[in-house]
């Protein structure tokens, strides 16, 4: 598993555990929908800025994105 899928698949599943849409994590962290499906289907690397609003978005630490699943 790659570093971008590993923080895709984290993200997925930090943003199911809360119960959010795409939608609703996409508004809490200032980005598009689009980009937030296309992060977690790893189909795009983002930067640490983006992953640092989305750690915010979920309530947790942006290390925890990059941990081993």
């Amino acid at each position: 598993m790659t570093l971008r899928e590993r923080v895709a698949k984290n993200i997925m599943d930090c943003r199911k555990s809360v119960s959010l849409s795409q939608g609703n994590l996409a508004r809490r962290a200032g980005i598009s929908r689009a980009y937030v499906g296309k992060i977690e289907n790893a189909q795009f690397s983002t930067s640490i800025d983006t992953i640092e609003k989305i750690a915010r978005a979920l309530d947790v630490e942006a290390d925890v994105l990059f941990e081993p699943r």
